[in-house]
Formats: C-alpha cells, structure tokens, sequence
C-alpha cells in the first residue's frame, strides 16, 4: 500500500525537505546578496537560519541505519554529512560577515559548493542502480526542490523584513517572486516531461501513472498542490508587491510556503516511496 511504503520511507522525506529547504536558503542569500538591494540585516537572518536547517538535516542524516560495511558507501555517508556540517558553518559564518556589511565572497562561493556537494553525494548515493542518466535526474529534483522551497522561505522572511520596514523599496520583493516564479515554472516542465519518459525506477512511459492506482492521487497532488497551485500564487504575490500591498505579498508567500513544502514532501514520498520522478 502507498501509504506503507511512504511511512517506510519517512527518514528520507525528512532528510530532503531539510537539506534542500537550507541549500536553497543559502543560495537566495548569495543570490540576495550580489542581485538585489535586501538589508543586511535580512540577509544575516536568513543566512542564520539556513545554517540551523543545514543542522538539523546533519542531524536527520545520522539517524539513518547503520552504514554497509562496504568502504564506499561509507565514505559517500562521510562526504554527504561532511557537506552538510560545512554549510551549516559557513551559512552562520556567512551571516556574521553580512551583519557586518561584508560582500565575503569566497564564503558564499564555499557555502554554495557544499551545499552543491551534498546534493551531489546524496543523488549519487539514492540513484537507482548507481547509473549515471538516473543520477543526473535526481540532481535535478535535488536542485528544484532547493530552489523552490529555499527560494519561497527567503522571499517570505523578506516580506516580514517590509512589514517592519515599510521605506524599503519593493524591488527586491519582486525580483525574489519572479526567480520563485520561474524556478516553479522549470519545476512544472520537467514534472511533465518526466511522466511523459517514464523517468524513475518505476515510472510508466506516455503518461501511464496518471491513471494507475493507488500512486495517481499523490501524482495529481504533487503537480496541481506542489507546483501549479503555487505558480499562480507566485505570480500574484509579484503583482501585489509591485503595487506595494506587502502584508498581501507576504500572505501569499506564507501560503506558498505550505503549498511548496507539500509538494516538496510528495515529491520526496513519491520518489523514495514508488521510484516515481515527478
């Protein structure tokens, strides 16, 4: 049953919920850093809270079983948390040097590449049969899914940061709803795609699953919950802000926040639970 093998695969859920929720924080920091006029003292709050995400998920990744004894898969287990605890420091280290009014460069860059890294090891390590082509797809869900629930956490605090600031200009607000924007629209395109080829351990060519029970709901749920639902919110949290109606925007963006975070659950079930890429 679905719901078996989704409970059976709830570490996992958690697991990528966490990490993607604090390497895509990390990276709507950076990009908040060298791509818009947000506040340092935004900036630093963020960067601080992706570095207590990027904990917690070290601490959900040791709470796996026991490694094989094999060398490699302990050495992969190694990297990924590795990976993990250095974002971890340098998202908190990142923050320190932002609240200072610090641009610290070489941090962010290092921060970005450990929190690339673990994405890496970890679709490199889930990936069905350890083939390169599955690897690859995961990557790419590991990355969306870090852009789009990292991205709509950012954007969210950010709101906040205006409802206590109201003199600050809107440009920044916006920029970060139409990159969320686009990264849900990519996300939308390559969900479809991937129910088209079949893509995952399990998936059914031409669009099969659709109509395959039990795992069709929780498709149907991943892409009109977790993606198209949250698309339009998007687009009309970037209107809204535009017309300067933050408490609006910012109640979109909590919305959002639900709404792409179930998606990002689903997402993770469907593929540690049934193989499924969507």
């Amino acid at each position: 049953m679905p719901i078996e093998q989704l409970g059976e695969s709830l570490a996992f859920i958690n697991w990528t919920v966490l990490t993607t929720l604090a390497v895509g924080t990390f990276a709507a920091v950076v990009a908040g850093r060298f791509l818009t006029e947000a506040t340092k003292g935004y900036l630093a709050f963020t960067a601080f809270s992706a570095a207590v995400f990027a904990g917690l998920a070290w601490a959900a990744d040791t709470g796996f079983p026991a490694a094989s004894p094999d060398a490699v898969i302990q050495r992969q287990e190694l990297l990924r948390r590795g990976a993990l605890l250095a974002l971890a420091a340098l998202a908190f280290l990142y923050g320190i040097l932002l609240r200072r009014g610090g641009r610290a460069a070489p941090v962010a860059a290092a921060g970005l590449a450990a929190g690339l890294g673990t994405l890496v090891v970890a679709a490199n390590f889930w990936s069905p049969n350890a083939r390169l082509d599955g690897t690859v797809l995961l990557l790419v869900q590991l990355v969306g899914l870090s852009g789009a629930l990292g991205g709509v956490w950012a954007a969210m605090v950010l709101g906040h940061w205006y409802l206590v600031t109201p003199k600050l200009p809107e440009a920044p607000l916006v920029r970060f709803a139409r990159w969320l924007t686009l990264i849900l629209a990519i996300q939308l395109v390559l969900s479809i795609a991937w129910l088209g080829l079949g893509a995952g351990s399990n998936g059914m060519p031409g669009f099969g699953i659709l109509t395959e029970l039990p795992w069709a709901l929780f498709v149907w749920l991943r892409l009109l919950v977790g993606l198209v639902f949250p698309l339009i919110v998007s687009w009309a949290a970037i209107q809204t802000a535009k017309t300067r109606s933050m408490e609006s925007a910012t109640g979109l963006l909590y919305i959002n926040v639900g709404t792409i975070a179930a998606g990002t659950i689903l997402a993770a079930g469907l593929y540690f639970g049934a193989g499924l890429l969507v």
